[in-house]
C-alpha cells in the first residue's frame, strides 16, 4: 500500500452522509477519512476536474455510484475505456496515494481516427498532469485477450457507456467476451461494475442495434455468461424523462446534441440519457485463471 496522506478535516456533515449512505460504522469512515481522499473530496473539491465535467455529476451522479460499486481509496480498480477521462478525474487522485487506477483505453492497434486521437490525448494528460501521474495505461479491445491489468489482481472493473458500442460492433458475442477478459482481471470476489443507456425491455433486440441503447437483461445474461454472479441493479442513473425513442438515437441528447439546433431546448429538457447500473461479482470461490 502507498504511503499514507493525511487528509484534510471532514465536516460533520459529510461524516453524517457516509454514515447514512455506507454499511459502515462512523469509526470506519472516520478511519477511511483519516488516511486518505475521501470519496467526497474527489468528486467535490478536487482541481483535476473541468467545469464541463462538474456541471454533468446531476446525471452521471458519481458519489452514489462508486459507492453502490464499492469502491475504496486503497483498491486496485481498472476503468475501461475512459476516453477522454471523466470518472478518471475522480479515480486518478481518490486512488493514486495508497491504491492503483489502470486505464485499459482504447487499443494502440486502433485504425478510427477518435480512438487514435482519444487515446494520444489521454496518454499526453497522464504524462503532464500530476493528478493522473500515477494512473497505469493499458489497453482493451472484445476479444482480443490483451491485458488489462494483470490477471487476478483487481478489486474492481468499471465500464461506464461501452456495452452499447461493443454490441453495435460484435453483437453480443462482444459483449460476452468483454466481461471474460473483465473476469479474468478481478480477484475472486471483486466486483464488476456497468452503466449503461437503457432500452426498455418491450422494445424488438433490433433497436440495439445503431440506437445507443441497450437492454438491462441483455447485460445481465452476458456477464452471467462470463461467470459472473449478479449482484444487484440501482436506479442512481436513472432518468424517467428519456423515452430511448429519438432520431439520432442516445447521441440526440446532451452531452452531443447530434441534432445540433433541431428541438435542442427540448432535448437539453430531457438532459443525459436513462441509464442501468449493474453490480456484479466475481465468485469467491473462483480461480484466478
Amino acid at each position: 500500500m502507498k504511503t499514507l496522506m493525511t487528509s484534510l478535516l471532514v465536516a460533520t456533515g459529510s461524516l453524517l452522509l457516509v454514515a447514512c449512505s455506507e454499511p459502515t460504522s462512523t469509526a470506519d469512515s472516520t478511519a477511511t477519512a483519516a488516511s486518505g481522499m475521501t470519496l467526497e473530496q474527489a468528486v467535490n473539491s478536487n482541481p483535476a476536474r473541468s467545469a464541463d465535467n462538474l456541471a454533468r455529476d446531476a446525471f452521471r451522479n458519481p458519489i452514489e455510484t462508486l459507492r453502490f460499486f464499492e469502491v475504496e481509496n486503497d483498491m486496485t480498480v481498472v476503468e475501461i475505456w475512459p476516453g477522454g477521462g471523466w470518472y478518471t478525474e475522480i479515480l486518478a487522485p481518490y486512488l493514486k496515494d495508497q491504491g492503483t487506477l489502470y486505464a485499459a483505453h482504447f487499443p494502440q492497434s486502433a485504425t478510427r481516427d477518435y480512438y487514435i486521437n482519444s487515446r494520444q490525448q489521454f496518454v499526453e494528460r497522464v504524462a503532464t498532469d500530476e493528478a493522473f501521474s500515477a494512473v497505469v495505461v493499458t489497453e482493451f479491445a472484445p476479444g482480443e485477450a490483451i491485458e488489462i491489468a494483470p490477471a487476478g489482481s483487481a478489486d474492481r472493473v468499471l465500464t461506464f457507456r461501452n456495452l452499447h458500442n461493443w454490441y453495435m460492433n460484435g453483437g453480443v458475442e462482444a459483449i460476452e467476451a468483454a466481461f471474460g477478459e473483465f473476469y479474468t482481471a478481478l480477484k475472486p470476489g471483486g466486483i464488476l461494475g456497468v452503466v449503461d443507456h437503457r432500452l426498455p425491455e418491450a422494445r424488438p433486440d433490433t433497436h440495439m442495434d445503431s440506437s445507443g441503447y441497450m437492454k438491462q437483461s441483455l447485460a445481465i445474461a452476458a456477464a452471467e455468461a462470463a461467470g459472473f454472479e449478479f449482484v444487484g441493479a440501482s436506479e442512481i442513473n436513472s432518468n424517467s424523462n428519456d423515452s430511448a425513442d429519438h432520431p439520432r438515437g442516445v447521441w440526440s441528447l446532451p452531452p452531443t446534441l447530434g441534432l445540433g439546433e433541431e428541438n435542442r431546448a427540448m432535448y437539453e429538457e430531457i438532459g443525459e440519457s436513462d441509464r442501468f447500473t449493474l453490480k456484479f461479482r466475481k465468485p469467491v470461490n473462483s480461480s484466478n485463471e
